[in-house]
């Protein structure tokens, strides 16, 4: 099964921009901040909560960072403006981390400052463990001169419990995810159950801190198992919300939004789709497979 995963990681990218497309239609709200906010509303519509991502990271020339900046902070405007319960999510390499960490925090703050000033949240996403402690680090910075920021941490790091621990120490707003970036044994447990044990431990010790998180999984035995918790530690639905990807799982969003907690879902949107949508296809074998088939076979 590794062998044919690897297979068809090295095949993605000959595949045809427009069956990308296709595949990338249900994963990604579109290229433009309107599309993505008439998602926000069908989702809003839902009963569901939503995060907008402004596609784009890992740049090589730190004058992108300016559109970027401008792409979030006319988002955060126009959540506001049409009223829509919707935050935003920031990847910093897209702000220039790894080019200029100061840079990178100089424009967050740009970011930051639309959202205080709309009274929004931002959270920070992880990214590989190349940046984690420079990401946490930011964050914590922040945190502390009062913005209403967040954080993510991925449980399959072997540090990540860890991380959770000092975490909960101030009450951080934590989103919990699996991990998606492909990481060396020595830092990152590679059996699914390891990862899941980690992931309801670190869900149970910021719960059991008081911290408000979001349980990131489509897995249906991690969101069992955090049910089992927070039915345990007795809840109220404002403690936490489940969080999804956009295009992923409706049945379970659905079941969940139905039995009263809250959901929000990952609505990415931009120009840099294509990239999105095969690191997406990478992550499911299943999917680009099918992708694959459909090419060869000519539909």
């Amino acid at each position: 099964m590794k062998a044919l995963n690897s297979l068809i990681g090295r095949t993605l990218p000959f595949v045809p921009t427009p069956l990308i497309r296709r595949f990338a239609s249900r994963y990604v709200a579109g290229e433009t901040l309107a599309q993505a906010l008439d998602v926000v509303r069908r989702l809003n519509g839902e009963c569901c909560l939503a995060t907008l991502d402004v596609l784009g990271e890992d740049i090589t020339d730190l004058a992108e960072t300016e559109d970027t900046v401008t792409e979030y902070r006319h988002a955060l405007t126009a959540i506001a403006r049409e009223g829509l319960d919707s935050n935003v999510s920031v990847k910093l390499t897209a702000l220039g981390l790894k080019l200029d960490p100061q840079q990178c925090r100089r424009q967050f703050g740009r970011i930051l400052e639309t959202a205080r000033l709309h009274s929004n949240f931002v959270r920070i996403d992880m990214e590989d463990s190349s940046v984690t402690d420079e990401t946490i680090a930011i964050y914590e910075e922040f945190r502390v001169k009062g913005d209403a920021v967040g954080l993510v941490l991925q449980a399959y790091l072997r540090r990540s419990r860890d991380d959770a621990l000092r975490a909960a120490q101030v009450r951080a707003n934590v989103r919990v995810c699996k991990g998606i970036y492909v990481e060396p044994p020595s830092i990152a447990y590679q059996q699914r159950e390891e990862i899941r044990d980690s992931y309801a431990q670190m869900v149970e010790t910021l719960l059991r801190a008081g911290c408000y998180i979001g349980i990131a999984t489509h897995d249906e035995q991690l969101v069992e198992r955090a049910l089992h918790t927070i039915e345990r530690l007795r809840l109220d639905p404002s403690a936490y919300e489940f969080q999804m990807l956009l295009g992923v799982a409706a049945s379970l969003r659905r079941r969940l939004v139905a039995s009263g907690h809250r959901l929000r879902v990952y609505v990415p949107y931009g120009r840099a789709w294509q990239a999105y949508s095969l690191r997406r296809l990478k992550e499911n074998p299943a999917i680009a497979g099918h992708v694959l088939k459909n090419l060869f076979s000519g539909r």
